[in-house]
């Protein structure tokens, strides 16, 4: 094979050879022009491969990964046919590519090369089932979404939401789980619970949302990931100034501002930020009330030019939302048949009063990765993530279950008179302190071309400081803060708790490619030593506010120290440019959060076992240009299931539920589009059963439970998505149906199947002036007006009143009573809202 140099001197011969004519005109000879054009060509490419060659050898393997990787995504297809400099600079060789110019154009290009069905599906390749929504389909959505409202036509996913402006979050069933089984997670950290998932980022902030929903990473900080994890990635920051701002409006009195400012690069720093504030106001749906949020984002992000970077990302959030009322079957077949509202009233005499049923919360929440790339192969990720939260919920406080302040009905039972006149109280929940800060240092190594072993530690402490005073209701009607010392009702002191746990954990994973990355196999075991603890404190009578150990005696303590073994397996094979196929394998635990433990009395209850699962996934994908497809099947073993029973005023209870078995499939179909169109279709079926009976602690009644359908497990779920764009215009519509399901864990209760539908319309405009991306859309739900039960509120072991497991409800102007059987929430009514947007 001829190198460089013996091409070179052909060239010469040939020059020298055409010199013995005067002057140029030997250049004149016949074919030598072609000739000499096709050698300096031939030149050209050989001296470009050496050169390359010569930088691969001088680079790291982190760096040449990185820049073959860089290629392969962005090198436009057909280079030669670009358009000819207009400056003066010399003309580049057809097919080279400088790589410090900005790649905006060929970046945008494929932004979306991986997206199917408008963005609700991605093309995935790693060796467990993956689910996500990109960028192109949230940009269509109503800006007040959560992560929740965006994953709802997920195959695996059945989301429950009360609250069309986004402000209360929802909860999930996945694959006969919950998501309080879930990994939550916000850029590698752990975010907020479902209910509250919309207080760590607002939506015009999110890049993606990704499910996996029978996996969780070794190195992922989560201790409760049966059902998989849920991740959310941030906006990353703009190399350019600028920003982006939109404004909502729609049904029930909703408004929405969001601004964005980007930073850009800043100076020659290498940093760039943005930051962004949203503020939010809109009715209750449903009855009385009015609600309100605002929310600042901010980011920040530095990169190195050999793969090290370094993020923060920080978030406030202050909401003042009135408490839904979650109808039992009663209220629900009362609302839907005959009209009778179950939603807070406007009647400041009333117990039910909305202005006594409030949750005021602030949170922070604050994330900063550092990825280091070090010499000799080596990698160092330090992942530090903190939470805090405090607030309050008020709820009616006349009366309990066991007694009544304004007598009895005809069968002797208590009941609430919500008409008090002037005299009515009002119970907390009183969160002093919710806090959630921890670490994971992760050191890893390239060991060969075809190895990657890490190995680290994860630490986390998890604590909350919880009591339920009570005070006199305000003359308006309105609950006053609890900490006001002149509404205080401290006669018979105030009780609470502080409980939470402490963990640390040990881990290490190895990621092995075989056969030009088409084998990957990832195993990895992580080992978790968790101390948990809930301690009890009753304050003494007429003290004042209750203090947390200063001003009262312990009432009790329980505690437990644990380990919990985690190993983990995944093997994929991609067999061709078209077919994969992967196993993945798994075990999980969940440990009692600290909120649960703050819902156990330390005097009287006992300390609940953790929770243990082993999950296997078999797969496979397939994808061509028109066409991508993704078939998981799964099964799941679950030992001492862990769940919550809603107790009220947005208040929940932990219990063990037993054993129980799940398996299934998930599918899920798009295309890429074609003549505009983009369909999308997703199906599951889920064969869930209970494997034990279960006994109610409060009553002492064991229940038949045992080879019954699962609690909150419907068997079949399908969805239908469908994306036109042309020009500007833009829609997307989508369906959802969840079939029957069992809210007892007995069977004794039930809901039927049902369907939610949405729709986004659009327009993208020229740019005019400052206004860059100027876009006008409609968001609608539930379009048909279905009034139909999403999901219930908890897990029940028994249909009807349950003796001290039962809690009053007040719904509407009627008085209040004992719920009978489960809480529900139920799908919005209609909405619409209009949205106008732009960047600048």
């Amino acid at each position: 094979m001829k190198t460089g140099r013996d091409i070179y001197s052909a060239v010469k011969r040939q020059v020298r050879n055409a010199g013995g004519r005067t002057g140029l005109a030997g250049l004149g000879m016949p074919g030598l022009k072609a000739r000499l054009r096709a050698m300096s060509c031939l030149v050209g490419t050989v001296c470009i491969a050496t050169g390359a060659d010569g930088l691969a050898q001088a680079a790291t393997p982190d760096q040449t990964q990185q820049q073959a990787t860089k290629r392969v995504a962005t090198a436009p297809k057909h280079t030669a046919a670009a358009k000819p400099a207009t400056t003066t600079a010399a003309a580049k060789p057809a097919g080279v590519v400088n790589h410090q110019d900005p790649e905006v154009i060929r970046v945008a290009s494929s932004r979306h090369a991986n997206d199917g069905g408008g963005g609700m599906m991605r093309l995935e390749t790693a060796p467990h089932a993956v689910q996500t929504v990109s960028k192109q389909f949230i940009e269509m959505r109503n800006p007040t979404s959560t992560a929740l409202d965006l994953v709802k036509n997920l195959p695996s996913m059945n989301v429950t939401t009360p609250d069309p402006s986004g402000m209360e979050g929802g909860q999930i069933q996945t694959r006969g789980l919950t998501d309080l089984d879930m990994g939550l997670m916000l850029d590698g950290a752990p975010a907020a619970a479902a209910k509250y998932l919309n207080e760590d980022i607002d939506s015009e902030n999110l890049e993606s949302v990704e499910v996996t929903p029978g996996s969780a990473g070794t190195d992922l900080p989560v201790m409760s990931a049966a059902g998989g994890v849920l991740s959310e990635r941030s906006h990353t920051a703009s190399h350019k100034f600028g920003g982006m701002t939109d404004f909502s409006y729609g049904t029930n009195n909703m408004s929405r501002e969001f601004i964005r400012l980007e930073s850009g690069d800043i100076g020659n720093t290498g940093v760039r930020s943005f930051f962004s504030f949203s503020n939010t106001h809109s009715r209750s749906w449903m009855g009385s009330g009015i609600n309100s949020r605002k929310h600042i984002d901010f980011g920040l992000q530095k990169d190195w030019d050999n793969g090290s970077n370094a993020r923060l990302f920080v978030s406030w959030n202050y909401e003042d939302f009135t408490i839904d009322a979650y109808p039992d079957s009663q209220a629900f077949e009362a609302y839907k048949h005959n009209g009778t509202g179950y939603g807070r009233n406007s009647d400041p005499t009333s117990d039910n009063y909305w202005k006594n049923n409030n949750d005021h919360w602030n949170q922070i929440f604050l994330t900063a990765p550092v990825h280091v790339v070090l010499p000799a192969k080596f990698t160092f990720d330090l992942q530090p993530y903190f939470s805090f939260g405090q607030g309050w919920d008020g709820s009616p406080g006349n009366g309990t279950p066991y007694v009544s302040p304004s007598g009895t009905n005809a069968n002797g039972s208590p009941y609430w008179d919500v008409k008090q006149g002037q005299n009515n109280s009002t119970a907390y929940f009183l969160e002093n302190e919710a806090r959630q800060v921890g670490v994971v240092a992760k050191m890893g190594r390239h060991l060969d071309k075809h190895n990657y072993l890490s190995f680290g530690y994860w630490y986390e402490n998890n604590q909350t400081i919880q009591n339920y005073p009570t005070s006199s209701t305000m003359a308006n009607g309105a609950d006053p803060s609890p900490n006001w010392a002149a509404y205080q009702q401290t006669g018979f002191g105030t009780t609470g708790v502080n409980a939470g746990y402490e963990l640390h954990a040990l881990f290490i994973q190895d990621t092995a490619k075989y056969f030009n990355d088409k084998l990957q196999i990832h195993a990895g075991f992580k080992f978790v030593m968790s101390d948990a603890w809930d301690k009890g404190w009753t304050s003494n009578p007429n003290t004042g506010s209750w203090v947390y150990g200063k001003n009262g005696t312990a009432s009790g303590r329980m505690g437990a120290n644990t380990t919990e073994p985690l190993p983990q397996l995944s093997i994929g094979y991609t067999f061709n440019d078209h077919h994969q196929i992967y196993i993945n394998a798994e075990g999980d635990f969940r440990e009692p959060s600290a909120t649960d433990l703050g819902w156990l009395d330390p005097q009287y209850s006992k300390m609940l076992k953790n929770q243990y699962s082993i999950k296997e996934e078999l797969g496979y994908r397939y994808h061509d240009k028109y066409v991508m497809f993704d078939l998981s099947l799964f099964n799941y073993n679950v030992t001492n299931r862990l769940m919550d029973t809603y107790i009220g005023a947005n208040q929940y209870m932990p219990i063990e539920a037993g054993n129980q078995t799940m398996r299934g499939f998930d599918a899920m179909i798009a295309t890429r589009p074609f003549h505009g169109f983009s369909p999308y279709a997703s199906f599951e079926y889920l064969h869930a059963t209970q494997d034990s009976n279960v006994t109610d602690p409060n009553s002492g009644i064991t229940y038949a439970a045992k080879g019954k359908q699962a609690i909150m497990a419907p068997r079949i779920m399908a969805n239908f998505g469908l994306t036109y764009k042309y020009k500007g215009f833009f829609a997307n519509g989508s369906l959802h149906y969840t079939g029957p399901q069992s809210v007892a864990l007995d069977n004794s209760e039930r809901i039927p199947g049902y369907v939610t539908d949405t729709l986004s319309l659009g327009y993208h405009f020229k740019p005019f002036m400052y206004a860059k991306s100027p876009t006008f859309r409609l968001n609608f739900t539930n379009l048909t007006g279905s009034i139909v039960r999403t999901g219930a509120m908890g897990a029940i072991y028994h249909g009807g009143q349950q003796g001290g497991s039962t809690y009053p409800v007040f719904y509407g102007a009627a008085n209040g009573r004992l719920a009978e059987g489960n809480s529900f929430m139920v799908e919005p009514r209609f909405t619409m809202t209009g949205t106008v947007s732009t960047s600048f």
